[in-house]
């Protein structure tokens, strides 16, 4: 698949895609405050995979994930975009795997959520958030 623009102005519209303090993150960030939870930091850099909210005592580590980029199986097709995003979509995928993992060998649960869903539903996806706060306790 040949790109429509050109390298020039396709680095113009890569730059301006936000990788923190997107939409969703703000929403469910709002959403969560709302209800009443505290205590979280966001993207926390001496944690793998820099999660969007990061809860310490209870070690929850928060993603919101968005739908292409990580792969989603409604919002991106493998071959449909071309080899490039093939692999870095593949590539993402891999890193959020590798994430969870070293999260987990730390004492950390990840939790992750679509963007659309929290989009979608925000008081529902901070309900997931605050069920999993429980069921972790402090």
């Amino acid at each position: 698949m040949v790109d429509v623009f050109s390298p020039e102005d396709r680095s113009l519209i890569m730059a301006k895609i936000k990788s923190r303090d997107t939409k969703p993150e703000l929403v469910l960030r709002r959403t969560l405050w709302a209800a009443g939870a505290r205590g979280w930091r966001c993207h926390r850099t001496d944690l793998p995979g820099r999660p969007d909210i990061a809860f310490g005592p209870a070690q929850l580590a928060v993603f919101v994930d968005g739908a292409f980029w990580h792969g989603h199986p409604s919002k991106y097709k493998e071959g449909q975009s071309g080899d490039f995003w093939d692999r870095k979509i593949a590539a993402n995928m891999a890193r959020d795997r590798e994430a969870d993992i070293a999260l987990e060998g730390l004492g950390w649960a990840p939790l992750r959520l679509w963007d659309f869903e929290v989009m979608a539903d925000p008081p529902a996806a901070a309900t997931q958030v605050q069920e999993r706060l429980h069921e972790l306790g402090p």
